[in-house]
């Protein structure tokens, strides 16, 4: 299958290890073993529950305990209806994998995460992008999602909270895409990822034909658990697993076992990521009202927003100039689709970002 190179990805690749401090990750700052244990009440339990734990591939599926957890963050939808994954990552090409094929017509809410553009084209499939905007407060247009779905749409795939403009659709106008993918008979799958520290529903519980990709990494702050699930209708799940048979089969028993524990106090880790996704989102404004020429639309929800710059340098060249002269990483607009920005990832330790922005302005500003 050939297909694009995954701009973003390509992006970190090359420049995250490699710089000072690092604006362009996408996570709550990452939690540590320790941490974790901490949160959970279980400091210095971890080896003794481990050392019984057969290092087999445990259920394929994912355990019943993760499975019924995952469950747990929706409304309506039960342990049968999640599989555990390799990362949102995985979760994600296993739906493609499972639901479209050449001449599938996908619209594609864009800007978005590559996979849902690149794909399915690899695949294939008729891609429609819808492009959002700006003035919109990267919202989509209805009128012009009915336009887009029109003529017999396989599906429909957003990011929602987006990425990497942090809107959020608001719950009417998630009914309002229900209800136009249902006249055309099409599936959703809204890739959730940066959902959970702001309230929003999910179409996975809106929807008798809506699929949500998730995992442990952007909100929950646990991305070296490479732990992710589909939540969607049975037999979507069996599709997916056919597919997923000829590549991860399971996800690793300790990252099960971790995820789970995790999500046993989820209340606690959402709390700890509404803290800090609101009060760095709080200190990007202030840094905006105070940079002259940079500008964004304030992000909703999630860990990452679009700022606007001067002049009309391109954004990779303009990334590559801010981490050679200031040591901080930001991501290019371009590698997103959507030139002329840079995209932020707010959600780091206060201190890095107070460092971060104070370094960035003074350049910033002088284009």
């Amino acid at each position: 299958m050939k297909i694009e190179p995954f701009g973003v990805e390509q992006w970190m690749n090359a420049w995250e290890t490699r710089c000072e401090l690092n604006l362009a990750e996408t996570c709550v700052h990452s939690l540590t073993i320790g941490e974790l244990l901490e949160i959970a009440g279980r400091t210095g339990t971890l080896e003794e529950e481990l050392a019984g734990l057969p290092l087999t591939y445990g259920p394929i599926t994912g355990s019943e305990r993760l499975r019924g957890l995952v469950a747990g963050l929706h409304e309506r939808r039960t342990a049968e209806n999640v599989l555990i994954c390799h990362g949102t990552i995985g979760a994600n090409q296993l739906v493609y994998q499972a639901l479209v094929g050449p001449g599938d017509k996908v619209v594609s809410i864009t800007p978005t995460y590559q996979q849902h553009t690149a794909i399915p084209e690899a695949l294939g499939a008729e891609l429609v992008e819808l492009q959002l905007r700006p003035e919109d407060g990267w919202l989509p247009d209805l009128d012009r999602l009915r336009e887009a779905m029109a003529g017999g749409a396989r599906l429909l795939t957003f990011t929602n909270p987006n990425n990497p403009t942090g809107s959020l659709m608001p719950p009417e106008m998630l009914d309002e895409i229900v209800a136009i993918a249902r006249e055309a008979d099409a599936w959703i799958l809204s890739d959730e990822v940066y959902r959970g520290a702001e309230p929003g529903p999910s179409v996975a519980d809106l929807y008798e034909k809506g699929i949500a990709t998730g995992g442990m990494s952007k909100i929950f702050g646990l991305a070296g658990l490479r732990l992710g699930w589909i939540v969607a209708p049975t037999e979507i799940l069996r599709l997916a697993e056919l597919h997923r048979d000829y590549s991860t089969i399971s996800v690793g028993r300790v990252d099960d076992h971790l995820a789970s524990l995790a999500l046993e106090h989820r209340q606690a880790l959402i709390d700890r990521a509404r803290r800090v996704t609101r009060g760095r989102r709080a200190q990007m404004a202030d840094w905006i009202e105070a940079t002259p020429r940079v500008g964004w639309v304030p992000p909703q929800a999630g860990t990452v927003a679009l700022i606007t710059y001067p002049g009309e340098t391109p954004s990779r060249p303009l990334a590559e100039r801010l981490l050679a002269e200031t040591g901080v990483l930001l991501t290019p607009g371009s590698v997103m689709g959507v030139e002329g920005t840079l995209r932020v990832g707010y959600a780091q330790p206060e201190e890095v970002m107070t460092e971060g922005l104070a370094r960035l302005g003074p350049v910033l500003s002088a284009l």
